[in-house]
């Protein structure tokens, strides 16, 4: 028997096995979270350990994470960021937490919440957005077209900002998808994204380059 027979033979073998139809495989819910530990760090029960995973895991992923005590220190370190880096203009969109950040930094704004020329996106120096949660398991900001203006948002600009709420901070991925179904379910929005650090890519001679194909820039302030 020669290589082309015995991959076919594997295969013809393979296609005997039907499979489950998506959404009605026999491991529950439970069960599928209890087997996320076993290549994802565990994470405990207090509001500081999923801080100090949070924090380690975004320091890991090459983006800044800050801690602030209230919307008025937040809205400080915003201008502080903004100062150092010279924006000019930011895009943002409409939310209690990024309606007050915006004009807090007293710059022009490009709102996604009605039409825009994705040219005029791409000339600004950052956008500024909300979130549905943070991962603590991950280091991951859960972003949706609702939660966070819009697809283009969150990848046009070279630096991504993210304003989060200490409530918030998740402990892991069972919880942020058991948050989507009660917030959203049945409908939900075109677009969920689990955004893991800033943009990169390792494709060249395994060199790790940041703001390939996105924001070169992730930061996430959290009050």
């Amino acid at each position: 028997m020669n290589e082309r027979e015995i991959i076919l033979g594997r295969i013809r073998e393979a296609i005997r096995t039907l499979a489950p139809i998506p959404g009605d495989h026999p491991i529950s819910e439970r069960d599928a979270a209890a087997h996320i530990p076993e290549w994802l760090p565990r994470v405990g029960e207090s509001f500081e350990d999923r801080l100090a995973l949070f924090r380690t895991n975004a320091a890991d992923l090459k983006a800044a994470f800050v801690l602030l005590d209230s919307p008025e220190l937040l809205y400080a370190k915003l201008r502080e960021i903004a100062a150092a880096e010279g924006w000019k203009k930011v895009a943002s969109h409409a939310s209690g937490l990024t309606d007050p950040a915006c004009a807090a930094l007293g710059l022009p704004v490009l709102l996604t919440d009605s039409g825009f020329s994705p040219h005029d996106m791409e000339s600004c120096d950052a956008g500024i957005s909300a979130c549905d949660a943070l991962i603590a398991q991950t280091g991951s900001v859960l972003v949706t077209s609702q939660s966070a203006g819009g697809r283009a948002l969150s990848v046009l600009p070279p630096h991504h900002v993210v304003l989060a709420s200490r409530d918030q901070l998740l402990p892991d991925l069972p919880s942020a998808f058991a948050l989507l179904k009660t917030k959203y379910a049945p409908a939900y929005p075109s677009l969920i994204s689990f955004i893991t650090g800033p943009s990169r890519t390792g494709d060249i001679e395994r060199i790790l380059v940041l703001g390939a194909h996105g924001p070169k820039k992730l930061t996430i302030l959290c009050a």
